[in-house]
């Protein structure tokens, strides 16, 4: 993929739900590596745009193409189910606010971990389960726990145990919606401190839709601030939040408590 090439390239892109605008007019690129934020109060349009870019969700207009592993952009429109499917389970990663719908809680911490690697191909017991521990020791969680089902753990481990299902493929692009929203305060700190280190580690592309600008400005380095479906704002995480310019986004920043 060249250098001068979008990971992703959205262009006026638009979601209505009969006459209801869910989001309109959003176009934006993101690049190898980068991490952004979709910010904004609850009924802003955020998840909506997250669940377009990813492709769980078809737009009423617009386009999304994504740059393949082949260096090819393809607009995901244009893609067949399998096609989907296959990004879904290795390029692509989706860490869910609730992990409960990111995780089969029925199966074993281990098997969580490996049926991703499966996906692509990899069948070897051995492996499977080396790769397993290997991970659950990433996201700090004791390997000894490798056969417990999520059901066993906290709600902290059960949503560290979605973030290693998800990069053990090591995906190029990951999607998160509230990663933390469900999370007691001391827990938050210790998974975003988490996040923060692996996708550094990695070199991840990342979208992550939040309501908390902490959050965003922990883990983003370009954000967008969207209100009634629109974008109205956009830049480099510290420079919006530090000298925001639409009143929209001077209200969020005001509502933030001081520490």
């Amino acid at each position: 993929m060249s250098a001068d090439t979008p990971l992703l390239r959205v262009r006026d892109l638009e979601k209505r739900y009969g006459a209801r605008i869910g989001c309109t007019g959003v176009s934006l690129d993101l690049w190898p590596g980068e991490v952004l934020a979709i910010v904004g109060e609850s009924g802003s349009g955020k998840t909506t745009l997250l669940s377009c870019l990813s492709a769980r969700l078809a737009p009423s207009s617009g386009s999304v193409h994504y740059a393949m592993r082949d260096g090819a952009m393809r607009d995901l429109a244009d893609l067949t189910e399998a096609e989907r499917r296959f990004l879904m389970r290795t390029d692509w990663g989706f860490v869910h606010q609730n992990p409960t719908d990111g995780l089969r809680m029925r199966v074993s911490a281990g098997a969580n971990v490996g049926e991703r690697l499966m996906a692509v191909g990899e069948r070897h017991y051995g492996r499977l389960r080396d790769s397993a521990t290997d991970w659950l020791g990433r996201v700090e969680i004791d390997p000894g726990r490798i056969d417990d089902r999520p059901t066993e753990f906290s709600g902290g481990m059960r949503q560290r145990l979605q973030i290693a299902r998800n990069l053990v493929t090591h995906p190029r692009l990951v999607f998160m919606d509230e990663p933390t929203g469900g999370l007691d305060v001391s827990v938050q700190a210790r998974v975003l401190d988490l996040l923060r280190a692996l996708v550094a580690d990695l070199g991840l592309s990342v979208i992550i839709v939040t309501h908390d600008l902490a959050v965003a400005r922990l883990l983003s380095q370009r954000m967008i601030v969207m209100k009634s479906g629109r974008v109205v704002e956009e830049g480099l995480t510290d420079r919006v939040l530090d000298d925001p310019h639409h009143p929209y986004t001077q209200l969020l920043v005001a509502s933030i408590p001081e520490s």
